[in-house]
């Protein structure tokens, strides 16, 4: 009788979520194989039940470790005292993490301490800028020096590891799994919250909430906002704000009564995803979305000075245009022209063919066996 493997996948945050959950049912498939457990720290905790909601996925495990308030360095601390308690107890034979939240460092961190091979889903982005992202850059340096298995989306990001001396033979290019994620719940149906004439009005979708863009920086994406409704009568601006106060009350004291800005709690994914496809361009600060939008056609702005996903920017789905207000409007400007909105909007993804659960679990089947 062939051995069964315990898989533990883990996720905290709402884009971990997103981006693990298609892994959950690629690995029951193989129940002769695959003992299939999941892991939720409850990192975001209100954002991340939504998603569970939509994907159908009842955590196996759920660690609630979020207080009002949090430090990074309390939170990392607390992580990883339960996630070692966790392992101790169920002994996995390997730990998957996805990306670069302080959860995926503090898990694999604490599997590193148990022996347990770790399994880096997303590995090898890079900025290779310490402070940008801020923690998530060195966040996933750390994980990649910790895991074993190293599946990175693209070949760029398999480039880094490789100059990062990570061993070749446990680089595997797999696609993202956002894409995977992204075609499942497209063709669910969905009502959006929203009364716009979709038609007739072009939809400008924001985030923006990450902590390098607090204080100053979201201040002038805000000023950059309300200009753009000043200067464009057809266009309808829709903003779901984070629920961290150092985002939610400067972008409601700027932005609460601008007529055709719509201020919105974080919407499910199942309603952002079709917001998504919905819209004519999107501003952004998120990761995630430079990797998505492509896929439904919708050009995208990082409100960012540096990303982590470079093949984005050469494909030419996704411009980096920072936080300066003039800059965004000179940008957002240069895409009322149809043509230049054209261009954006068919240029290729290049994170995949949503596949990439697959291959990952493939690659599973025959490491663990070996």
């Amino acid at each position: 009788m062939n051995q069964k493997y315990k898989v533990m996948v883990i996720f905290g945050t709402r884009p971990e979520a997103i981006k693990m959950a298609p892994l959950i049912p690629e690995l029951q498939k193989y129940p002769d194989t695959f003992e299939a457990l999941s892991c939720s720290t409850g990192q975001h905790r209100e954002m991340l039940k939504q998603v569970l909601e939509i994907f159908e996925i009842t955590p196996t495990y759920e660690l609630d470790v979020m207080v009002p308030n949090q430090t990074l360095a309390g939170l990392t601390s607390r992580l990883i005292q339960r996630l070692d308690s966790l392992f101790g107890e169920v002994r996995p034979d390997c730990v998957l993490v996805h990306g670069d939240t302080t959860t995926s460092l503090a898990a694999a961190l604490a599997a590193y301490y148990h022996k347990i091979p770790v399994g880096h889903v997303e590995a090898g982005l890079r900025t290779y800028d310490r402070y940008q992202p801020f923690p998530e850059e060195m966040n996933r340096h750390l994980v990649d020096a910790l895991s074993t298995f190293h599946f990175a989306p693209t070949q760029t990001a398999a480039n880094h590891l490789v100059k990062e001396n990570i061993n070749n033979d446990y680089i595997c290019i797999t696609g993202n799994t956002v894409i995977d994620a992204l075609q499942l719940v497209v063709k669910k149906p969905c009502e959006l919250p929203l009364d716009i004439d979709w038609e007739n009005k072009k939809v400008i979708l924001v985030t923006a909430h990450r902590r390098e863009n607090h204080g100053k920086p979201l201040e002038d994406i805000c000023n950059a906002l309300h200009k753009i409704v000043d200067t464009y009568p057809d266009v309808e601006i829709i903003y779901p704000v984070h629920y961290n106060p150092n985002v939610k009350e400067p972008v409601f004291k700027r932005l609460g009564d601008i007529d055709r800005i719509h201020l919105t709690e974080p919407l499910h994914y199942l309603q952002f995803s079709h917001l998504m496809s919905k819209s004519y361009l999107i501003l952004t600060d998120s990761g995630g979305i430079q990797e998505e939008a492509p896929s439904l056609g919708v050009p995208v702005l990082v409100l960012r000075d540096v990303t982590e996903r470079p093949e984005a920017v050469e494909a030419g789905t996704v411009r980096v245009v920072g936080t300066d207000t003039e800059r965004i409007l000179a940008e957002v400007d240069r895409l009322m022209d149809m043509g230049n909105h054209q261009a954006m909007a068919q240029a290729a993804n290049p994170y995949g063919d949503g596949t990439a659960s697959t291959r990952i679990v493939n690659i599973l089947k025959e490491a663990l066996a070996s």
